[in-house]
């Protein structure tokens, strides 16, 4: 402990040392864990993704509301159901001072497609992507396409001469754990520009004073350093250190609001914890069962889910601040249905005898991958699951890493069993593209424990193509209802966000977690 407190305070140290001083225009706020790198086209870790779209722009973005609304696109027309023409932005420079034109766009298209980018499986429906013109461009779909415009949100744009200069035209998998100049240099067109990274200290960004945006923050600066330590991150709240930090563990809640200086933040997050389990592998890689995979077993796998008493992790290890969910969806994305939220019952006996059926009267040893600083009490979690686990004879060997270990590893699949989170968004066809569908060809790139299902991915086809949205909500509603019932992974719960702020301090906190840095502002 004193090893992990000492490291954040030196963090934190660093951190305020390469800074400016202390300004009221200087906004600092600290999160559990450092960006993962500065390019968002090779990670699907949404914490890093949010932090770049500070300084990074798409075609389009969502509004504090999640609406689509315009960026870099400032107008569109669906010409057919197939193709589209997209007016760009005039007047636009990246942070180098070049011009933005529709090649950068182009170019970040085929960047995205390439064989690296965690952002291929997001464009899955479209086609192609051409200039038109030096500011217009046409995309070109697959087929009918419900969720271009969300999926363009996910599609930032590169400089093509600086990316091309600087040897980092393709993204380099950040699962891989290498690098090249994109990993740790931005040059994007967003609000924010960077000006100082380290891997272990955190970022410290200016504003980008050429932005095409109406410019409504109050910050002349902002630094972020991650605290991986709770309490210190706290601490350094209540100091006056940070103006911000978040998660804020429920435990430390009380020391928050007791203070007259800060306050808690606390909305329902698009974001579904589960458990993912390896239904691929004729063996699985961590386990004392050999020759066979008990994953590969209904069975096994409802077994596991109703020894998990989710109501008492949330109400014991997350202190109420989570809900109930029964699959990879909630109420704030479109393919919702209240069926979703149903799940079998928490019952040892039963587990017990699915267990028995299955052929594992005794049980088995399986290794549990969890991250320690992604989540909300994302270890404690795991802890608590290992404890429930065993009273059906199910041996967990706890692997407990820090968030750039863990997705390294699961991202190779590497695992037999893992905790993981995974934010629905607007839509559900995203989830179900990457989570659900079987993979391969630049689909299903996050469903790490290979489920497959051939109906489920021919209704994921269907559900990308379909424009009516009442045969839309139908073909979501069997294509989950055959995934909870086959149980392809083990919802665990919704999280919740809880942020604490100074109140010197006004934002916008969103479903998405993403910290606007755009609607920061400091009281006068």
């Amino acid at each position: 402990m004193k090893k992990r407190l000492s490291a954040a305070l030196l963090a934190l140290a660093l951190a305020a040392a390469g800074a400016a001083p202390a300004q009221a225009e200087t906004f600092r706020w600290a999160f559990q864990s450092n960006v993962g790198g500065l390019d968002s086209m090779s990670t699907g870790d949404s914490s890093t993704r949010n932090f770049l779209r500070n300084i990074y722009d798409g075609l389009t973005r969502f509004g504090p509301d999640l609406a689509v609304e315009p960026a870099l696109a400032e107008s569109w027309t669906r010409k057919s159901d197939t193709l589209w023409t997209f007016k760009l932005r005039p007047n636009v420079v990246f942070h180098d001072g070049a011009a933005f034109t529709a090649d950068d766009v182009v170019f970040s298209y085929t960047r995205a497609m390439s064989g690296a980018s965690d952002v291929k499986p997001r464009l899955a429906t479209v086609k192609g992507m051409r200039k038109t013109g030096p500011l217009e461009i046409e995309i070109e779909t697959v087929g009918p396409s419900p969720t271009l415009l969300n999926d363009l949100t996910y599609m930032d744009v590169f400089s093509a001469d600086w990316a091309t200069k600087n040897n980092a035209a393709e993204p380099i998998a950040a699962s891989t754990r290498g690098e090249n100049f994109a990993s740790r240099n931005a040059n994007g067109t967003g609000p924010f520009k960077v000006v100082k990274f380290d891997v272990a200290t955190g970022v410290e960004l200016l504003p980008h004073d050429k932005w095409w945006g109406k410019k409504e923050h109050g910050i002349t600066r902002a630094i972020f350093t991650p605290i991986s330590n709770d309490s210190t991150r706290v601490a350094a709240l209540l100091s006056g250190q940070v103006d911000m930090v978040f998660p804020l563990p429920e435990q430390d809640a009380a020391r928050v609001r007791a203070s007259s200086n800060h306050q808690v933040l606390t909305t329902p997050e698009d974001r579904v914890i589960f458990l993912g389990m390896d239904q691929g592998r004729d063996e699985l890689l961590y386990s004392n069962i050999k020759g066979k995979n008990p994953f590969k077993d209904q069975r096994v796998r409802l077994a596991v889910m109703q020894a998990i008493d989710t109501d008492l992790i949330r109400e014991k290890v997350m202190r109420g601040a989570a809900f109930k969910v029964g699959a990879l969806m909630t109420s704030a994305a479109f393919g919702w249905d209240k069926s979703m939220d149903e799940r079998p019952p928490y019952d040892v006996n039963a587990a017990k005898k699915l267990l028995a059926d299955a052929g594992y009267p005794n049980g088995f040893t399986v290794t549990l991958d969890c991250p320690t600083d992604r989540y909300t009490n994302d270890q404690q979690i795991c802890v608590a699951i290992v404890g429930m686990l065993a009273q059906i004879g199910v041996k967990v060997d706890l692997l407990a890493q820090t968030r750039n270990l863990y997705f390294a590893k699961i991202g190779k699949r590497d695992t037999s069993f893992y905790l993981h989170g995974w934010g629905v968004g607007t839509d559900g066809q995203s989830i179900m593209q990457l989570l659900m569908h079987t993979p391969g060809q630049g689909i299903g790139s996050w469903n790490v424990g290979n489920y497959s299902n051939a109906r489920v991915d021919s209704l994921i086809k269907e559900i990308g193509a379909e424009m009516d949205e009442k045969k839309r909500l139908a073909l979501f509603k069997e294509a989950f209802d055959i995934h909870r019932a086959e149980v392809g992974v083990i919802p665990v719960h919704g999280q919740m966000l809880t942020w604490a702020v100074s109140k010197k301090v006004t934002l916008r906190q969103r479903a998405d977690d993403y910290l606007d840095l755009r609607y920061v502002t400091f009281a006068r």
